[in-house]
């Protein structure tokens, strides 16, 4: 595996991804921001955070398939929230529980949540882009 994910001692222990990734292996995986469009660019779960994170992260699933990687491969994630506020955590997180059941893995590399004023079209609640490095 080209990823190790590890919280260094001296840094909080947070249990909804790790503090650092490190990378391995010899190929580069970049995967545009994913919105929450189906296969036929039907937006999913519109006015739904959780619904919204969970499709952007099974988009994310299939990027990586397509690549030949897997979550375990993922090096880096950066999610953007349309009007972010600490009160949107629990649905978020439960968006990414709920995708990480149908995946059967957890998605937790190191990330970084920005909170934005608007996305590409006005339904879009969120958007999630990953790296992954794979040998």
């Amino acid at each position: 595996m080209a990823i190790t994910l590890v919280n260094p001692a001296g840094l909080p222990e947070i249990p909804a991804y790790r503090q650092v990734s490190i990378a391995t292996g010899s190929k580069l995986v970049f995967i545009a921001g994913q919105v929450a469009w189906d296969a036929a660019g039907v937006t999913v779960g519109e006015g739904d955070l959780a619904a919204q994170v969970e499709q952007c992260y099974l988009n994310i699933g299939v990027a990586l398939a397509e690549a030949g990687a897997t979550f375990d491969d993922v090096a880096k994630m950066t999610v953007y929230v349309v009007d972010w506020t600490p009160d949107k955590l629990a649905l978020f997180l439960e968006g990414v529980d709920r995708a990480a059941t149908k995946l059967g893995v957890t998605p937790v590399p190191p990330g970084t949540l920005i909170g934005v004023a608007a996305l590409d079209v006005p339904e879009h609640l969120v958007e999630v882009e990953a790296t992954a490095v794979i040998d």
